[in-house]
């Protein structure tokens, strides 16, 4: 069983990296891939479908589901290719040199072709504490497909004892990360042709405003906010990322559009910084809009929103996360996962741990080193192993 793993994992990382699952299609191909070769296997699977009905999560049971167990956990949703310069068709395997390339194959497919390729040994060790996989979409777009699977799973009756998220750290077990929260604000001002401009109200220059108070705050926050040693970045960030207005160099611009987001360290510190920047905006901009015309003003929409990662070192999941990953360190890291979600949602303890770099996720080329795989597999098989002994 053992020296077929290699072979079951390229496998399996070969038929999942050809399925496009960029977060703007459909999920359900690869869905009923997976529940195909787990129903080969006779393992059932609970199939979570959104709205839409075009994408679906999988809850997956090992062993007696009388009993908590343990998760891992994994997204099948991946970043688009388009504009990159890619050296073969990304969505086809190609193995060179010991590593394997795709879309995909380190975020994050490469940890959930793992653990299905170590079903086969989860079964044959007759496991007395059950293992769950946690498959989910839409992760790349603010880890939206795992929330209704985690309201399903915090309706049973049985809560999981904790839940390991395969994100690519070198299988580094990661007991934090940063929170983030995303807003769009839309400005409404009033155009006029240019030769007129002060009968008109410009949108992009009172949004202008909105982006040098973000950039004060910013400065603030590199300078006075709490810090933590164990990020590479060991304060709170915040930054406007994208900014479009105005129609032609002859007319004063009546929209003007501000994309902004804060990664906090605190739980819910990237939300209070947002909004603290919201309600001073609506209390210093927004009434001279107002004053220049009653229909101008600005519209805040949040667009993304996930809380921050804070496990405690000492936790029992990152005990047993570092016993199976045979090595005794942990750190924090600036990206977020869903391991906040499984924590805030179900009150499940989590830890991110899983194959790969994030210095080659969403890349051009990304790939994911085979030995990084067969890393992952005996961090699984130790999990089955201690899952046997219940």
């Amino acid at each position: 069983m053992h020296s077929q793993r290699p072979d079951r994992i390229r496998k399996l990382l070969a038929d999942l990296v050809a399925f496009d699952t960029v977060s703007d299609r459909s999920n359900l191909p690869l869905v009923g891939y997976i529940e195909k070769y787990l129903g080969s296997l006779g393992v059932d699977s609970e199939r979570i479908t959104d709205e839409t009905g075009q994408k679906a999560s999988l809850w997956v049971t090992v062993g007696p589901a009388d009993r908590p167990g343990l998760v891992l956990s994994g997204h099948t949703d991946v970043v688009p290719v388009v504009g990159q310069d890619w050296t073969h068709n990304p969505f086809e395997l190609v193995e060179r040199d010991g590593k394997l390339y795709g879309r995909g194959t380190t975020d994050m497919k490469g940890f959930v072709a793992v653990c299905l390729a170590m079903v086969p040994e989860m079964l044959e060790a007759k496991l007395e504490t059950p293992i769950n996989l946690a498959i989910s979409y839409d992760e790349e777009i603010g880890c939206v497909g795992v929330r209704p699977m985690l309201r399903e799973v915090s309706r049973k009756p049985i809560k999981p004892l904790g839940a390991f998220i395969g994100e690519p750290t070198r299988m580094q077990v990661i007991v934090g990360h940063k929170g983030k929260h995303g807003v769009r604000a839309s400005f409404r001002g009033l155009a006029r042709h240019s030769s007129i401009a002060p009968d008109g109200v410009n949108a992009i220059e009172y949004a202008a405003e909105l982006i040098m108070e973000i950039r004060r705050r910013a400065t603030l926050l590199a300078a006075d906010a709490e810090r933590d040693s164990l990020y590479d970045v060991p304060h709170s960030t915040l930054l406007t990322s994208i900014v479009h207005g105005g129609a032609a160099l002859n007319i004063v611009p009546d929209t003007c559009v501000v994309e902004f987001e804060c990664r906090g360290i605190g739980i819910t510190e990237s939300r209070a910084v947002t909004d603290a920047i919201i309600a001073w905006a609506r209390a210093e901009i927004e009434p001279a809009m107002h004053a220049r015309h009653p229909d101008c003003g600005i519209d805040f929409e949040e667009i993304l929103d996930y809380p921050a990662l804070d496990t405690k070192a000492d936790a029992a999941i990152v005990t047993l996360a570092k016993q199976l990953a045979g090595r005794n360190d942990h750190a924090k890291v600036a990206f977020g996962t869903e391991a906040s979600l499984f924590v805030s949602m179900a009150d499940v303890p989590s830890v991110v741990v899983g194959p790969g770099g994030i210095a080659q996720a969403h890349t051009p080329d990304e790939f994911v080193e085979m030995s990084e795989l067969l890393s992952c597999g005996e961090f699984v098989a130790r999990l089955i192993g201690h899952c046997a002994k219940g």
